[in-house]
């Protein structure tokens, strides 16, 4: 039997240690080929690139890895990947990251990792997202590595019920302190933001973004009350933002009130 052939893609770049962990446990499974953005694409979201041309490098990086950088977004890559350099072939799965930090929560929204692979699950292609919280160039991978191929050969035998995507979140622990998995809804709270303020040196005034999150205490069976016990966190996503419970409540709005 051919082996599945699975697209890794990231947000942090061709030369993240997050994507090179990945790569590794995925050439252990099956065939792969790799998309990445050609410098750091954190908090892009879903962009697209429309007023630029975007280009595709082949690169070795990854030892006999098929590989391409990309000019453009996370979601450009898988793009790219899907309708160009496999167009004519079916992808078994699409993993993006591991990614450095959080995308638990509402931190789905802005990140490039899980932007990348709800593209990919738009395609209709089995999608993982994974996300190591440490923020580090130096975090260590490993137990994430043990953990997403554990959950990568899962997904390639039994493919996923119900939905396209997940979005995986492993705590920062040492192997042998991780419980396990816990399939959890995503939990909310909020950024508290604060803009810096400086001058360069032309005079004019210029802000970085700087905050903390903020999650909501009350709530127990979320990715966030999973990763706190210790568990890695698995949260089946979508990308219908309708907020389905309003729509028979507003209907007078079709009325003029």
């Amino acid at each position: 039997m051919s082996k599945p052939l699975i697209l890794v893609t990231n947000d942090d770049g061709m030369f993240a240690p997050g994507i090179k962990a990945l790569v590794e446990v995925c050439k252990e499974i099956g065939e792969v080929v790799v998309v990445a953005p050609n410098s750091p694409q954190s908090g892009q979201g879903h962009a697209i690139t429309l007023e630029h041309p975007l280009r595709l490098n082949k690169v070795e990086v990854f030892g006999g890895v098929e590989a391409y950088e990309c000019s453009g977004t996370p979601v450009d890559c898988v793009k790219l990947a899907k309708n160009v350099l496999l167009r004519d072939r079916k992808v078994d799965l699409c993993v993006s990251g591991i990614n450095h930090g959080s995308n638990a929560s509402i931190n789905i929204i802005y990140s490039g990792t899980m932007s990348a692979a709800m593209e990919a699950s738009l395609e209709g292609i089995d999608s993982i997202g994974f996300s190591l919280l440490d923020y580090s160039f130096e975090a260590d991978f490993r137990p994430a590595q043990h953990y997403a191929g554990q959950l990568i050969r899962s997904v390639l035998k039994n493919k996923l019920k119900n939905c396209k995507l997940l979005s995986v979140n492993i705590p920062k622990l040492p192997l042998e302190e991780i419980k396990g998995f816990k399939i959890c809804k995503q939990g909310t709270g909020e950024w508290i933001e604060d803009f810096q303020s400086a001058q360069d040196p032309r005079g004019q005034t210029y802000y970085w973004l700087t905050g903390k999150f903020i999650p909501d205490a009350k709530e127990t069976d979320t990715d966030l009350a999973a990763l706190k016990e210790g568990y890695i966190s698995i949260v089946p996503s979508w990308h219908d933002l309708t907020k389905h419970d309003a729509i028979e409540p507003l209907k007078y709005l079709e009325h003029g009130g």
